[in-house]
């Protein structure tokens, strides 16, 4: 059984609503989100990087960055913010080319977060953790929404599209393409959302793991009584058959000794290997860019993975048969020499890097599905870092989440 609760939105006025709509603070480094707010006002990334408004010298953690986070989301509420006067569900509509999701957005349960019934698939890092719980205890508001999953049922699609029968409150497209439309549930729609979501038996966090882990850290920090609104966190929950992976690709600095000559007889001689495309065609495959050309790469299978999930990952397996005992990547968490590059960012990122000689080879990956990810979250096992990169993403302000 999942819960889902309303509650009151703080959320822009429809005519501020496009240039409020941020990118999710952990997708975009502090240069980036600069560089997306200027000559933007408005723009919530003034109030989740709030460091883009101080002296660049300014580590993203000091305490003038909450301060002045703060301080933003104040002076918004005052001009470009509303609020709900009743607490009520939303369903939010993502749109991107041909590819279109739907999902019931409100406060979901921090309880259940713990007890496992929303299911997690990632660690989180302590220091990610420190920075977005400080966020949430000093605004008192949780900004961005986790992204959730759900296996779909006939109740909840039903109860979904009820909703956007009526008149959203916003539809407006991003700087990137994707559109967002949000609609708000009348209060006989949300009784009818939530039996559909209480009759789901488990909720994934597909997105967002460091946002859901701070704001049970916040619910503790806050010392939480129940029934207050810190016992939940934002989230949009999506049915499973519409939810979208890219892969998510490696890159490495160096070929740990070897020439790329002799990199490419030792893979050769490995693996199944031969000239190839950019983008691998199946599970096992990965493409391979070193000295200006691709390379298709079958991965080797063993056995032993049947009957572990994360070992039949094209991740897991590039990991240990060719970044560990090959390139010297023992743990890619910590080595500086590997950097990742989500998939929405294609395979010419790829090109670029090691043409630009700031990596000397990529792997570009065959994503993961949907039903792995499950199973693996469903066995109470941790995927690979960097192994998912979700697309469309949600947008930052426009649903907050005061608590």
């Amino acid at each position: 059984m999942a819960l889902v609760r309303p509650f009151r939105a703080l959320r822009p006025r429809p005519d501020v609503a496009a240039e409020m709509a941020a990118v999710p603070y952990d997708v975009v480094n502090t240069d980036e989100a600069r560089a997306l707010a200027a000559g933007r006002p408005n723009s919530f990334l003034h109030v989740s990087r709030a460091e883009i408004d101080l002296a660049p010298n300014v580590s993203p953690y000091a305490d003038e960055v909450y301060t002045r986070a703060w301080e933003t989301f104040e002076a918004f509420r005052s001009s470009a913010l509303i609020q709900e006067a009743q607490p009520r569900l939303y369903v939010y509509r993502l749109r991107m080319g041909d590819h279109e999701q739907i999902g019931l957005a409100g406060a979901f349960s921090v309880d259940e977060y713990r007890q496992d019934v929303i299911l997690k698939h990632e660690r989180t890092r302590r220091d990610k953790e420190d920075d977005r719980t400080r966020h949430i205890t000093e605004l008192r508001a949780q900004t961005g929404p986790v992204l959730l999953t759900y296996r779909d049922t006939p109740a909840a699609a039903a109860a979904i599209a009820a909703v956007t029968a009526g008149t959203p409150l916003y539809d407006l497209v991003a700087d990137d393409g994707v559109g967002h439309t949000v609609w708000a549930a009348t209060p006989e729609q949300g009784e009818a959302l939530q039996s559909a979501i209480a009759a789901v038996p488990q909720l994934y966090i597909a997105d967002g793991h460091h946002r859901a882990a701070s704001a049970a850290r916040a619910q503790e920090t806050l010392g939480a009584e129940p029934g207050e609104e810190a016992n939940f966190f934002l989230a949009v929950a999506f049915p499973d058959v519409q939810m979208r992976i890219l892969p998510y690709h490696r890159v490495v600095k160096d070929l740990n000794g070897h020439t790329p000559e002799a990199l490419l007889t030792v893979l050769s001689q490995q693996f199944p290997m031969s000239a190839g495309s950019a983008t691998p065609s199946r599970k096992g495959e990965c493409g391979v860019y070193l000295r200006g050309k691709w390379y298709t790469l079958t991965l080797g299978d063993d056995a032993s993975d049947a009957a572990d999930p994360i070992r039949t990952l094209d991740v897991s397996r590039l990991q240990e048969q060719v970044l560990a005992p090959v390139l010297g990547i023992e743990d890619p968490r910590t080595d500086t020499r590997i950097d990742f590059v989500g998939g929405i960012r294609g395979t010419g990122e790829l090109e670029k890097l090691v043409n630009g000689k700031k990596a000397e080879i990529a792997f570009s990956m065959y994503p993961v599905t949907l039903g792995d990810l499950m199973a693996i979250a469903d066995a109470g096992a941790i995927m690979p870092p960097k192994s998912t990169w979700f697309e469309p993403k949600l947008r930052d302000g426009l649903l907050i989440h005061e608590i």
